[in-house]
C-alpha cells in the first residue's frame, strides 16, 4: 500500500503570516492538532498545538549554557516571541512522496517523532498522512 492510498487529499493549511490565535482557532474548528504552513503550494514547515503551547512555556528553563544557545536556543527564543505561524512553525517539515510505502511513512513518523507527514509531489503539497 502506498501513501497516496491512505493520505487525506484535502489539507487544511495556513500561510506563514497567519496569526497564532487564528491557527489555534483553525485547529479547534477542524479538530486537528497541526497543519502545514504553505506558501504558493510549497510546504515551509508544520505548526502544531505543541508549537503554539511552547511559546507559553516559562523561559526560565531555556538558558542551558553558551553551547546550547549557539546550537538551538536562538530558535527557541524565536518561538517564544512568535506571533505568526511562520515564526512558530517547526522547520523544515518532514515530508514524504505519494508513491512511498505506508511502512516508510510509519517509520519516518516514529523516527522523527512527528504526528503528520505532508505529502509532496514535485515540490507541491498534495495531501497529508496522520
Amino acid at each position: 500500500m502506498r501513501v497516496k492510498d491512505v493520505m487525506t487529499a484535502v489539507v487544511v493549511t495556513v500561510a506563514p503570516d497567519t496569526e497564532l490565535r487564528d491557527v489555534a482557532a483553525l485547529l479547534v474548528r477542524h479538530r486537528i492538532s497541526g497543519v502545514p504552513v504553505v506558501q504558493e503550494g510549497r510546504v515551509l514547515g508544520v505548526i502544531s498545538e505543541r508549537d503554539i503551547l511552547f511559546k507559553e512555556r516559562p523561559s526560565s528553563g531555556l538558558h542551558r549554557g553558551v553551547l546550547a544557545w549557539l546550537m538551538d536556543e536562538g530558535d527557541l527564543m524565536l518561538k517564544i516571541d512568535a506571533r505568526r505561524a511562520g515564526e512558530a512553525m517547526t522547520r523544515p517539515a518532514v515530508t514524504i512522496g505519494p508513491s512511498r510505502g505506508v511502512a516508510d511513512a510509519a517509520t519516518m513518523m516514529l523516527d522523527d517523532g512527528v504526528s503528520r507527514l505532508p505529502v509532496v509531489d514535485g515540490g507541491r503539497l498534495v495531501g497529508i498522512v496522520t
